[in-house]
């Protein structure tokens, strides 16, 4: 039944209950004030959702952040608010009524103080958080501003929602003319959902996509301050290298430049050492993933990487970065007697890659291991190096896809290190999901942990510490704290094991599921998971120090030995 509307009042003054409706002949002022108006039950949603983005999640959030959050969640609240009662409406079989100024006068008072009151709990929670991590850094102003910013933002997207609404009525309207109304009105819902992917994962996703590669592969042509080319040949882009240091990229050149020398070496391990060798091939060094792995190899046999005891492959994240502490960790405790080799696949910073190029990354890993093996495998068995593969973050997905589950981890290296895995990651996800019965999913037990294992802290043990961990070891590194390793798109509806089980030891028990929330306050995360200490969130420093002594099994490293190693790793950082 449609609403009467009073004499001189717009449709869109009359329809604050709950429905926003148009019938494409209002006039321009109607129009204007169709784009300001709210309804009452989308109101309500929207409070809701917004109180409850105060909630803590995995990282300390700033001012700026939290209200990016608020406003996304009170928008799909307000979107919420709105369907439920339009779904009230047709069950009850009534039209719209148009609510009281007491009614609006009610929401008003209730939504200060509720939103005072979140306001006041999300600034505790967030103190609390930035002590657990040891955080120091809070912008007063930006939090004072939070409300401001989610204010602008929730227009934002309502807006951006009724100019989608109008685009279907435009061509719902204009179906009409040609095909019945019901037909016109589905017709139009598809052609607006086809349009609305293709802007926004063409136009709009591949436009920043473009630009973020077009921004950071200026940045590649760039040289990291202080470091030079070397004048060895035992790193690519110095003499006799098959690799020119002007291909290697930026974080190639940094990979390549930096190190422990020789010296830092010996004096760690109270004898002689050797210098260890590094092997890169940066986007600019050949055609493709498998070409540049080819040019790796190549590189790697000139520059005697088979005659090593210890050959580390590494799949680098997004942007061709090899974490230092990964590398200088595995160097110190070979004695130097090692050698690493990792190839560039994208220009795109980790995070971004990480939505954008996962492909990339899974050839780069399976191209670089598979060229690699098949040279390790025509040396004598009693003359190849023990192979070993490891990576970080993104690196950890293209690391894994080389290899099609636990045993072929064994068979094929002598060792593995994987540092926060995505959790889109194959072989993560089978491990963990076929987990013990009883142990938890931030720090899974995989059949009694044979072969593969995890920790969030390797210096204070990895379970289960009683079972033996024989053979060739698989060991995964995942902070509680790390939105890498948690984020996923079933968060949107579906709690997922962590969030219910006890906490890890920097995740606040007061963190819940919330349906929708926790997925935008986890995907808000992700850029800044690593702007906070070692140890926490995606930032892996001295772990991999207790990491590798477990997967290499050195027989003369002592307690005191670790402790010296970690304290030159932090003081790398």
């Amino acid at each position: 039944m449609e609403p009467k509307v009073p004499a001189g009042v717009g449709h869109a003054e009359a329809d604050r209950s709950g429905t926003e409706v148009d019938d494409g002949e209002s006039t321009p002022t109607e129009s204007r004030r169709r784009l300001l108006y709210v309804t009452l039950p989308g109101c309500w949603g929207a409070l809701v959702f917004a109180c409850l983005s105060f909630t803590p999640s995995l990282l300390p959030r700033g001012g700026l952040l939290q209200g990016l959050v608020c406003g996304i969640t009170a928008a799909i609240g307000y979107g919420l608010g709105v369907l439920a009662a339009w779904v009230w409406r047709a069950f009850a079989d009534r039209g719209p009524r148009r609510p009281s100024r007491r009614a609006w006068l009610v929401f008003a008072v209730t939504a200060v103080v509720l939103f005072a009151v979140a306001f006041g709990f999300g600034q505790y929670w967030q103190h609390r958080i930035r002590e657990l991590m040891g955080v120091t850094e809070y912008n007063i102003p930006l939090a004072v501003l939070s409300p401001v910013i989610a204010v602008l933002v929730f227009a934002l997207l309502v807006a951006m929602g009724r100019g989608i609404r109008g685009i279907y009525r435009w061509t719902a309207k204009l179906l009409d003319r040609w095909i019945g109304r019901s037909a016109a009105s589905a017709v139009g819902w598809v052609l607006v959902a086809v349009l609305v992917y293709l802007v926004v994962s063409g136009l709009l996703l591949g436009g920043l996509v473009d630009v973020a590669n077009s921004a950071f592969s200026l940045r590649d042509t760039q040289t990291p301050e202080g470091v030079q080319q070397p004048t060895t040949g035992l790193r690519s882009g110095g003499p006799e290298s098959v690799v020119p240091w002007d291909t290697l990229g930026y974080q190639g050149r940094a990979f390549i430049g930096d190190g422990p020398s020789t010296d830092e070496i010996g004096r760690f391990a109270g004898g002689p050492a050797q210098e260890p060798i590094r092997v890169y091939a940066g986007l600019a060094s050949a055609d493709d993933s498998e070409a540049r792995a080819a040019l790796a190899v190549e590189d790697l046999v000139r520059a005697g990487g088979f005659e090593r005891a210890n050959l580390l492959v590494v799949t680098t994240t997004g942007s061709g970065w090899v974490d230092p502490a990964l590398v200088d960790s595995f160097e110190y405790l070979t004695g130097g007697d090692a050698a690493t080799v990792a190839i560039q696949y994208s220009y795109l910073p980790s995070w971004i890659s990480y939505l954008v190029d996962q492909s990339k990354a899974r050839e780069a890993g399976r191209d670089l291991f598979d060229a690699v093996y098949e040279e390790w495998l025509k040396l004598p068995p009693d003359s190849r190096p023990r192979l070993f593969v490891a990576g970080e973050s993104l690196g950890s997905f293209g690391g894994e896809t080389a290899f099609s589950g636990e045993h072929d981890l064994s068979n094929r290296t002598a060792g593995t290190l994987f540092a926060g895995p995505p959790n889109f990651n194959t072989l993560f996800r089978e491990f963990s999901d076929r987990r013990e019965p009883g142990s938890p999913e931030a720090e899974p037990i995989y059949r009694n942990g044979r072969t593969v294992r995890f920790t969030n802290d390797p210096e204070s043990g990895i379970p289960p510490e009683a079972q033996p961990w024989d053979g060739n070891r698989v060991l995964y590194l995942m902070h509680p704290s790390d939105p890498i390793v948690w984020w996923s798109p079933h968060l949107i509806l579906n709690e997922p094991d962590w969030i219910g089980e006890a906490p890890g030891t920097d995740v606040l028990e007061d963190m819940v599921w919330i349906p929708f929330v926790t997925f935008w306050q986890v995907t808000a995360d992700l850029p800044f998971s690593t702007g906070v200490p070692g140890g926490h969130g995606h930032k892996y420093t001295t772990e991999y120090v207790d990491g590798w002594n477990a997967v290499l099994q050195p027989e003369s490293t002592t307690a005191e030995d670790l402790a010296t190693l970690r304290a030159v790793v932090d003081s790398e950082e």
